[in-house]
């Protein structure tokens, strides 16, 4: 049976920064462990998948060879860790036939065998996908970064695995999800055209904060009564400002406010409201929701 998708059992997307993927397993740890959810089978078995999920993608390099080892089995439609096929090192023997797999097709570079190729199509190895992670800061300043991946090479008719560093330039002001194409640094093809390298930039939001396509959004904690009664609540923008927000009564939990040029360089900022937790309450916290619930709230 297959393992389940890390990203989907940790509720984030594949252009998660690193730190939302790390803030998202520590809010789902905290909810399932079993310290606070004794005896309750159903919360120890999420618990232990979301520390699978977590040992999976939860470092730079883990990730990174998660994501590299699905891209290539992907490429020989099976699962991760295909038998038939040695990613650690070189690879003869059955070579025509797996390097059909990898590129299309049925034979070497992709082309059915005993068909003669087009002198005008050249086959080209898939693309390689790789994610860098950056910070705000280094996203609104720009400048050269580094990022590394695995990649095949060829070795007179075999083909290796071979582990490269690049350097990437980037923008000052990038986007979070721009995807940076290096044309030919990507895999050899034993009959046609080096791959591509895809480059995703993954911003790293902050705390409270994740990224919906490339807007900012920042939940800011919201106790009942306020959500009910209407208030003003204290907010820590990514700016380092601080200032309050007016909560209107009757608030619902997903309601937003947008505030402008309080973003990632520049842009916009929502705030969506989220239901404040606690830990523990005191006696007079407990009789205030005592009545509160035999009054229906």
């Amino acid at each position: 049976m297959a393992s389940p998708n890390p990203y989907k059992v940790l509720g984030v997307g594949r252009n998660a920064s690193d730190g939302e993927i790390k803030r998202a397993f520590r809010q789902l740890a905290r909810k399932y462990h079993p310290d606070r959810n004794q005896g309750d089978a159903n919360s120890e078995a999420k618990f232990k998948e979301v520390q699978a999920a977590y040992d999976t993608i939860g470092t730079a390099e883990s990730r990174r060879e998660f994501e590299q080892q699905e891209q290539m089995a992907n490429m020989f439609g099976g699962g991760r860790g295909n038998p038939g096929v040695n990613f650690g090192g070189g690879m003869g023997g059955g070579l025509d036939d797996l390097l059909g797999q990898m590129f299309g097709g049925g034979g070497m570079g992709g082309m059915p065998r005993n068909q003669p190729r087009r002198s005008q199509q050249r086959p080209k190895a898939a693309p390689i996908n790789v994610g860098l992670d950056i910070t705000m800061e280094q996203g609104q300043e720009g400048g050269q970064f580094e990022c590394s991946f695995k990649r095949f090479k060829a070795q007179g008719t075999n083909m290796e695995t071979k582990r490269i560093t690049i350097k990437l330039r980037l923008d000052a002001g990038i986007k979070h999800g721009t995807v940076k194409t290096l044309k030919g640094q990507g895999h050899d093809h034993p009959e046609g055209e080096r791959g591509d390298v895809l480059v995703t930039v993954r911003i790293d939001a902050g705390e409270h904060c994740r990224w919906e396509d490339d807007v900012l959004i920042q939940d800011v904690p919201v106790p009942y009564s306020t959500l009910m009664l209407g208030g003003k609540v204290k907010v820590r923008l990514p700016s380092g400002k601080e200032g309050r927000l007016n909560v209107a009564p009757l608030s619902q939990i997903g309601d937003r406010r947008r505030m402008s040029k309080a973003g990632y360089d520049g842009g916009d900022l929502s705030l969506e409201l989220t239901l404040a937790e606690h830990d523990s309450l005191n006696k007079q916290q407990e009789k205030a929701l005592k009545a509160l619930h035999d009054q229906g709230l």
